[in-house]
């Protein structure tokens, strides 16, 4: 089963004074890109979530936001008296205020709030933990349901390609028969006597030239694969990106051996549906 590597999974924890929000999203990049948000209260502890979000998501341009919003009366913020007393002194040297509002001038001033560190509470942490825990099996849901989606798609047009090579198939006698009655033509024209034996030989080397058995075998091997790589347990997109690869030589080495308009309509067609493949498996985890 493929993943898609776009998706988003969100998670809120209510804590006595805070409310934290986790928020994880992630859009196709070939390899983990990682952009975390974290509050400087809770830098310690980016790494390790860095490594759980890497851990679970191996793939993708992945942003990962932490909101902290206070909704208790707790405060990590304390009016720094001594510095507030000090400056008020030294204002009503200056200017003639009554005290508010002298006060008022002086916690603008710097260092008028002090902020003491807060430690990190270990239950609090888990309960954060946890919440990226929730944000990840989001994610990974929205992960697996795009990625239904695009299997859905991919099945569909692997199905159209098969379907135009069976039109191939079906088409590569008359192609053969057009072939050899061009170079009959082609000689007659030339009004000349030409050694019938010679001419058999450049035929069957024109014919020879012409063949598109091998590139008809080995695309349908290749369709076939693809649709086994869809199946597999695991997603890998940087798989079927190879094997699309593979899809898209055998079409154009039809297409190039081809010489018969209306085999080359059905080779342009295969083309457009491989096209949006490749565009799809870029987003495959």
């Amino acid at each position: 089963m493929i993943q898609s590597m776009t998706g988003y999974g969100k998670s809120v924890i209510e804590l006595p004074s805070k409310k934290i929000t986790v928020e994880i999203k992630s859009l196709n990049s070939k390899n983990m890109d990682l952009n975390a948000r974290v509050p400087s209260a809770y830098r310690e502890k980016e790494l390790f979530l860095r490594n759980r979000i890497s851990k679970n998501l191996s793939r993708g341009k992945v942003d990962f936001n932490l909101f902290v919003e206070l909704t208790g009366e707790s405060s990590s913020s304390t009016i720094n008296e001594a510095v507030v007393k000090q400056y008020m002194g030294q204002l009503s040297e200056i200017a003639d205020c009554n005290a508010s509002e002298l006060l008022r001038m002086a916690v603008r001033l710097p260092d008028a709030l002090k902020t003491e560190r807060e430690e990190i509470d270990d239950q609090e942490f888990q309960k954060i933990t946890e919440a990226v825990d929730q944000a990840l099996e989001a994610i990974n849901a929205y992960r697996t349901s795009e990625g239904a989606a695009l299997e859905s798609d991919f099945l569909q047009r692997v199905k159209n390609i098969s379907a135009l090579l069976e039109q191939v198939i079906e088409m590569d006698p008359q192609r053969i028969e057009n072939v050899k009655e061009r170079l009959h033509k082609a000689v007659s024209e030339l009004k000349e006597s030409v050694d019938q034996n010679r001419f058999e030989q450049e035929l069957i080397y024109y014919l020879e030239k012409y063949d598109i058995t091998e590139e008809k075998v080995r695309l349908k091997n290749h369709l076939d694969y693809f649709r086994e790589t869809l199946e597999t347990h695991n997603s890998n997109g940087k798989k079927l990106g190879f094997i699309s690869q593979e899809i898209g030589r055998e079409i154009n080495t039809i297409g190039s051996k081809a010489n018969f308009a209306p085999m080359q309509q059905l080779v342009v067609q295969m083309k457009d549906e491989l096209e949006k493949i490749k565009e799809q498996a870029l987003n495959v985890l």
